[in-house]
């Protein structure tokens, strides 16, 4: 895979502009590639490990897309790298952005609000859009509900994972008050994947999940691109009658369900799912098989 792709995610990045990433030349490995900011940011606001900063991963040659990745709540860019390193090796340009709130600390995300985790995608969407190739979203969870309330971006496919409109907890529709009581739910976190997800989980965090499934129910069946869904039966996390119920709303006139059985947990992109392999396949072949049928590039103006 080293010889396929190229990383972003590194210290070391020469120096650039967002005009040189727009300008549709890539250069010698991705050095005009314009995430040196993000990095900046996510080392100024308290990420020590690397592997929760945002990546961009280069293919050889000339991208065939872009492809956003968007982790899910309390999560970091980790969830989301071997999906990355996946369709970058399969011709796609990857980059994976960090929501605000995570990957540092709990306290962090005690008081944001969901409307910022939408303006940090929309950002990605704009830094990979208006160029000769397809623009396409990947989202895990709560990422997934995000790409769908970004409805500024003209997406040409999304790929949405494990996606919900109802939590399981039966508590969970009741935090816009319980978060004024209680300001952390403890959740268990096995050791390997301690340093990449919460533990403790801000209660306001789950309001803002609340809010934003209102968000997409208003706004689902407006999306118009071709969508690929996968849930699973394994899933204690989220209701799968609502990801069923969220596929049926979804406005695309191609649209495709995939359900793992109960094998298979919440989080589809981590070495906890036995069938991730399959999952980044079925994710890679979706996006190839709209290259067919994908419009001619957008022209600006």
């Amino acid at each position: 895979m080293e010889n396929a792709v190229k990383s972003c995610a590194n210290e070391n990045i020469t120096k650039t502009t967002a005009e040189n990433f727009r300008s549709g030349t890539f250069g010698d490995g991705c050095s005009r590639m314009n995430i040196e900011s993000e990095l900046a940011q996510a080392r100024r606001d308290g990420v020590t490990r690397r592997e929760n900063r945002p990546f961009l991963l280069q293919p050889e040659g000339t991208p065939r897309g872009a492809v956003l990745l968007v982790h899910g709540f309390s999560a970091s860019p980790w969830e989301m790298r071997e999906m990355g390193e996946t369709l970058a090796k399969a011709g796609y340009l990857s980059l994976g952005v960090r929501l605000p709130g995570h990957g540092t600390r709990p306290e962090d995300l005690l008081r944001r609000r969901y409307e910022e985790w939408l303006e940090k995608v929309m950002e990605g969407f704009r830094l990979l859009d208006g160029r000769s190739f397809p623009v396409f979203g990947v989202g895990m969870s709560t990422g997934a509900l995000l790409l769908l309330a970004a409805e500024e971006c003209s997406w040409d496919g999304l790929v949405l994972l494990s996606p919900y409109l109802r939590l399981q907890h039966r508590l969970a529709p009741f935090t816009g008050l319980i978060r004024f009581f209680q300001r952390y739910q403890e959740v268990p976190i096995s050791p390997e994947y301690s340093a990449f997800y919460y533990r403790r989980r801000p209660v306001n965090g789950i309001y803002q999940l609340i809010r934003l499934t209102r968000k997409v129910r208003k706004c689902v069946g407006r999306v118009t691109a071709p969508v690929l869904v996968m849930s699973a039966e394994g899933d204690q996390t989220v209701s799968i009658d609502s990801a069923r119920e969220l596929f049926r709303a979804i406005g695309s006139s191609r649209k495709e369900f995939h359900l793992f059985g109960p094998d298979v947990p919440h989080i589809l992109t981590t070495p906890e799912n036995p069938r991730r392999r399959e999952t980044f396949s079925l994710a890679r072949d979706f996006l190839r098989s709209l290259e067919a049928t994908s419009e001619p590039p957008r022209q600006d103006g």
